[in-house]
């Protein structure tokens, strides 16, 4: 049986993951802050893992080979840095964002490698500098193109595994708001599609849910 381990599991993408690759017969070690009843309910190993805790991301194992890391928990962070109490917010979003996902790649590595597994990272298509018209969400674009860098950088490392970021879409999550034009339960499904479709030759590349390449 397969095994997956994914942070953030708590609530939208993170939740909806854990209960479709659950469904689909996997086990499943899901990290979260605070523990919820919704994901309790789904059956999966629920441990606690606070991202901004580095010293325990970087000690975090599996204890078995792992078939897939879904890098998945994140946050928005300050709109805007002004003054020395938005910078350091905008620090903590790096630290979430960007330094803990690889850290926490980088503790996974031997039990991905050994399942000879795939590291894939939670991103958006507000990290392309080549999309971003409009501005705006300083500390989350420039945290996840920092986060697409580290990934790049650790499929470089690792020829041997399939390393991606991908972008969800714009999801009906609490990030993305009632607005947005794709649920939950499509988003998954999608990055779920793609990511049994990754092979060698896409390590390092950005995707969308849809499987298009997004420009870096």
């Amino acid at each position: 049986m397969p095994t997956l381990f994914v942070t953030g599991a708590n609530r939208g993408l993170g939740l909806e993951f854990v209960r479709q690759y659950r469904a689909a017969g996997w086990d499943v070690i899901a990290t979260v802050r605070e523990r919820s009843a919704e994901l309790d309910a789904l059956g999966a190993e629920v441990r606690e893992l606070d991202m901004t805790d580095l010293a325990a991301v970087s000690a975090a194992r599996a204890g078995r080979p792992l078939d897939l890391l879904l890098a998945n928990a994140g946050t928005y962070g300050p709109r805007q840095a002004t003054d020395a109490a938005g910078a350091n917010e905008w620090l903590e979003t790096f630290a979430i964002n960007t330094v803990a996902p690889y850290l926490l790649a980088q503790a996974l590595l031997p039990e991905v490698r050994a399942a000879g597994g795939k590291l894939i990272a939670v991103s958006t298509r507000m990290a392309s500098l080549a999309d971003n018209g409009s501005g705006g969400f300083l500390a989350y674009r420039s945290s996840k193109s920092a986060l697409n860098m580290a990934w790049k950088t650790l499929a470089l490392a690792n020829p041997d595994l399939v390393c991606v970021p991908l972008h969800p879409g714009w999801v009906q999550t609490r990030m993305g708001g009632q607005n947005a034009p794709v649920t939950p339960e499509q988003s998954i499904a999608g990055m779920i599609r793609v990511i049994q479709g990754l092979s060698q030759e896409d390590s390092g590349e950005f995707f969308d849910y849809q499987g298009q390449q997004v420009p870096w």
